[in-house]
């Protein structure tokens, strides 16, 4: 059975390997864009959905191959889901993501409703320009940092029914409950019978 090729619009170390284990048993070579050399492509959307099929129509047009791409962000409900879309760009206005960690739970001292939750969208698309989306979201609560692995805001983040972050979660259990997880499993639930071929 030939393996199929994808590529994953991210440079993001810690979501390329992610994608990577989750696709692992579908016989899916993930590749990412920096291995191409394909360019960095803006994120313009305002949602979720906008900016993945914008990273992922145009990097299938530039690779030739099909591509998949997320937009992904942590969304803090008693900050009207701030920083969602910005989730990136907020830690890096931050200087980091530990001063990003302080900066929101400074934010929400005080506030009763500490309850947040990860969302993700995939986009897949073909060269011709057809495209479609998944979504997955996991919900759970801002908690102090705790833990060392994981990446990005992970350390902050306790997923309902467990009493460790997703930085304390062994890899194999964050990759069956992450909203990129199930993103990923409504992805694969649709292209089942295609990538198998």
């Amino acid at each position: 059975m030939p393996t199929m090729q994808l590529v994953f619009a991210s440079r993001n170390q810690g979501k390329i390997k992610e994608i990577q284990e989750l696709l692992k048993p579908f016989n899916v070579q993930v590749l990412s864009a920096s291995e191409l050399d394909v360019p960095d492509v803006e994120e313009t959307g305002e949602t979720f959905t906008e900016n993945a099929l914008i990273k992922a129509t145009a990097v299938s047009k530039a690779s030739g191959l099909p591509a998949i791409a997320d937009d992904s962000g942590l969304c803090i409900h008693a900050l009207k889901n701030e920083p969602g879309v910005y989730t990136a760009r907020f830690a890096k206005k931050c200087g980091g993501y530990p001063q990003a960690f302080a900066a929101l739970l400074k934010e929400l001292d005080g506030k009763e409703d500490k309850s947040a939750h990860f969302a993700c969208v995939i986009a897949f698309s073909f060269p011709n320009g057809t495209a479609q989306t998944f979504e997955g979201r996991v919900d759970g609560t801002i908690v102090s940092p705790q833990g060392a692995d994981g990446f990005g805001f992970d350390p902050i983040f306790r997923p309902n029914g467990y009493q460790e972050t997703f930085a304390q979660l062994p890899a194999e259990q964050k990759n069956k409950i992450s909203h990129r997880a199930k993103a990923v499993s409504a992805f694969l639930e649709k292209f089942q019978d295609f990538i198998g071929k």
